[in-house]
C-alpha cells in the first residue's frame, strides 16, 4: 500500500532542522501516518518530533505507536507531559499498551494519571487475558429511557468529543443496567420531542466481561456490528467494542492460528522484534514431537527390510506415496479448520464431513491412481503386479489421508483444543507411517514376499 505522505521530504526537514515547517506538515497528517514516519526516526529524534506535536494529536499518535518507542518516549518524557497523555488516551489504548510495559514503566504511568484514570486502567487489568473485558473500552455515549430526543442531542453534543464512538448509544437504568440501544439516525429520523425510550431497540446483542475475545469477533461478524456492548453479570453495562479492536483480534488470532499450523508455539511480538532464542523456543518443542513421532517410519522401514532386499524398486515409491498422502490430507484438515474457525463447520457435522471427504478421496484416489498405472506399466513392462501394488496403495492412501485430515480437527475441537494444532506437519507424519503400512502390507500379500 503507497504511504500518504512523502517520507523523504520529511526525513530531509528534520535533517535540515526546519522544524516549523515539519509541525506545519505533521498537523495536517492523519495520525497512523506520523507514527509511520516516527517509527522509522532513532531514539533522539524520536522524541524531538513527538515533542513538536499539538497535545491532542500527540496522544493520537502515541497510541498507534509499537510498544518499544512507547517505551522510550515515556522514558524521556516529563511527568506531566506523561499525565496529560495518559489522561487523553482511550482506556482500552492504555491498557494495550501497560500489558506490554515492564513493572517500573508501568508504575511510573499509573503514578501520573489522574485518581479517576488509574482507578479505571486498573480495573481493566484485572480482566482476563483476552476476554471482551480487556479489550473494550469505558468512552461510550450512555442515554436514559424518558430523554427526549432534543436532550439525547445536547447530551452527545456536550459529552461526546471524549467517546470511542457516538452512532450507536446506549440505553440505561439508573443502576446502569442495559435496556436498550439508539443509532444517531434512530434520532434524527424522530422529532425532537419524542421519547428514547419509544424509539430504542430493546434487542441487544451484548457480551460479557469474561466472554473469550474471539467470541466476541465472530458476533462482529455473524452480526455486522460497528460496536458491542459488554456487560457483567448483574447485566450492568461497564464498556463496548469497538469494530478497530476487534480487527486487531482477528489479526492477532489469524497469525496466532497460522503459527499452530505451522507447528509453531504463538508468539506475541513481531518476526523481526522477537529475539533468535525466543524463535528457536517457538519452534523446538514441535520440532522434537514431530521428530521423535517420524521415527516410527523408520521403524516401519526397518520391519519390512526383508521385502527390499527381494525387490529393491518398491523404496522408489515410497516418496510418491508419502508426500501424495500427505498433501491430501493437509488439504482435508486445512479445509475443516478454516470451515471450524468462520462457524461453518460444527463437531456434530462429523458424519457429514467424513461422508463427503471419503467421497472426494474416492474421486481423486482413482484419478491418480489411473494416472500412474499408466505411466508405470509404460516405464516397467512386464511388471503388472507391481504397478497394481503401488496404484492400490496410492489409491486406499488418499482415502485414509483424507479421513485423518477431516476428522483430526474435528477430535481437537470436541476436545477442547485448537483444531489449528491438528495441521499440515502432524497429519503429514501421522498419514507417513500409515501409507507406509498399507503399502508394504499389499507388497507382501499380491507379490509373495
Amino acid at each position: 500500500m503507497q504511504e500518504n505522505f512523502n517520507m523523504e521530504e520529511l526525513m530531509d526537514l528534520l535533517l535540515t532542522r526546519q522544524f516549523r515547517k515539519l509541525k506545519d506538515i505533521l498537523t495536517e497528517m492523519n495520525e497512523v501516518d506520523i507514527a509511520t514516519f516516527i517509527e522509522e526516526l532513532d531514539s533522539e529524534k524520536t522524541v524531538v518530533v513527538f515533542r513538536m506535536l499539538p497535545k491532542e494529536l500527540a496522544s493520537d499518535v502515541f497510541a498507534c505507536l509499537e510498544v518499544d518507542k512507547q517505551e522510550h518516549i515515556i522514558n524521556s518524557i516529563t511527568d506531566y507531559e506523561l499525565g496529560t497523555i495518559v489522561d487523553d488516551l482511550f482506556v482500552d489504548d492504555a491498557v494495550d499498551m501497560l500489558e506490554e510495559l515492564p513493572a517500573n514503566v508501568v508504575k511510573r504511568v499509573l503514578k501520573n494519571a489522574r485518581p479517576d484514570t488509574r482507578k479505571l486502567i486498573n480495573q481493566f487489568l484485572n480482566y482476563p487475558e483476552n476476554s471482551a473485558g480487556s479489550i473494550m473500552t469505558a468512552e461510550y455515549v450512555g442515554l436514559k429511557q424518558s430523554m427526549t430526543v432534543e436532550q439525547a442531542f445536547a447530551y452527545i453534543r456536550k459529552n461526546g468529543v471524549d467517546k470511542e464512538t457516538i452512532y450507536t448509544c446506549y440505553v440505561m437504568d439508573a443502576k446502569r443496567r442495559l435496556e436498550g440501544v439508539v443509532t444517531v439516525k434512530d434520532l434524527l429520523m424522530n422529532p425532537y420531542e419524542e421519547i428514547i425510550g419509544n424509539i430504542m431497540d430493546t434487542h441487544v446483542i451484548k457480551a460479557f466481561t469474561t466472554e473469550d475475545q474471539e467470541e466476541v469477533a465472530d458476533s462482529f461478524q455473524k452480526y455486522d456490528l460497528l460496536s458491542l456492548p459488554v456487560v457483567d453479570h448483574e447485566e450492568r453495562l461497564v464498556g463496548i467494542v469497538t469494530v478497530d479492536d476487534v480487527v486487531d483480534v482477528m489479526e492477532q488470532e489469524a497469525t496466532e492460528d497460522f503459527e499452530k499450523m505451522a507447528a509453531m508455539l504463538p508468539s506475541e511480538k513481531p518476526y523481526l522484534k522477537t529475539g533468535v532464542f525466543q524463535l528457536a523456543k517457538n519452534r523446538i518443542a514441535w520440532l522434537l514431537i514431530l521428530m521423535i513421532s517420524s521415527m516410527i517410519t523408520g521403524g516401519i522401514l526397518a520391519k519390512y527390510e526383508a521385502a527390499f532386499a527381494v525387490i529393491p524398486l518398491l523404496v522408489t515409491f515410497i516418496p510418491m506415496l508419502t508426500d501424495t498422502g500427505g498433501n491430501a490430507g493437509s488439504q482435508s484438515s486445512t479445509m475443516i479448520i478454516r470451515g471450524m474457525a468462520v462457524g461453518e463447520i460444527e463437531p456434530g457435522d462429523l458424519f457429514k464431513v467424513l461422508w463427503k471427504e471419503l467421497r472426494v478421496g474416492i474421486i481423486v484416489g482413482a484419478i491418480l491412481g489411473f494416472v500412474n498405472y499408466v505411466r508405470l506399466v509404460i516405464l516397467y513392462p512386464g511388471k503388472e503386479m507391481l504397478c497394481l501394488t503401488v496404484v492400490l496403495s496410492l489409491m486406499v492412501t488418499v482415502v485414509i489421508a483424507k479421513t485423518i485430515g477431516c476428522v483430526l480437527p474435528i477430535a481437537a475441537k470436541v476436545f477442547h483444543m485448537d483444531p489449528a494444532i491438528m495441521a499440515a506437519p502432524l497429519i503429514t507424519t501421522i498419514v507417513d507411517a500409515v501409507s507406509l503400512i498399507i503399502y508394504f502390507q499389499l507388497a507382501c500379500s499380491l507379490l509373495g514376499l
